[in-house]
């Protein structure tokens, strides 16, 4: 993954760390998933007012950093707060609203990272650009499809009329 996003990400985790937010979660998406993003980083707050403070810290770090949210729900309520990076998303929830969701569980296809793990180069795309550069292997018929073909060449394709010989 882009080591900017990493950074970003790792950004929005420290500022939920510095306001207290409890039982901070990173989600690495899954790419086989239908997942719209790449990264979830889920905490929660123990009232209203710390989650927009929340949200607010975030906010302020990562527009120091020259990134804006592209889209911000519930702050008002301040229940379940979503700051959308677009390859990324903070999610801020109330104690009760965490457990109702339940996203980890929702996305259980993703992976649970550390923030130290963000920190650390991207092995995935190390192996990537090294599996990209390596031939790929010419296939090859299975003696099945071999067998299969045979077959109907001796037996005719199905709806053809066979020629009696004489």
């Amino acid at each position: 993954m882009n080591a900017q996003i990493r950074s970003q990400v790792a950004s929005a985790v420290q500022a939920c760390e510095e306001k207290k937010g409890e039982e901070i979660s990173i989600l690495e998406m899954d790419k086989n998933s239908s997942a719209f993003t790449d990264y979830f980083v889920i905490c929660t707050g123990r009232n209203p007012r710390q989650i927009q403070t929340i949200a607010d810290e975030v906010e302020l770090r990562l527009k120091r950093a020259g990134v804006r949210a592209n889209q911000v729900e519930g702050y008002r309520q301040a229940d379940w707060v979503l700051v959308d990076y677009v390859d990324f998303v903070v999610h801020i929830f109330s104690e009760s609203a965490r457990k109702f969701y339940d996203l980890e569980r929702l996305w259980k296809s993703a992976r649970k990272i550390t923030l130290t793990d963000l920190k650390k180069p991207a092995a995935r795309a190390k192996a990537a650009v090294k599996s990209s550069s390596t031939k790929p292997r010419a296939k090859t018929p299975s003696p099945r499809r071999a067998s299969t073909a045979k077959a109907v060449s001796r037996k005719g394709r199905p709806g053809e009329r066979r020629r009696k010989s004489s």
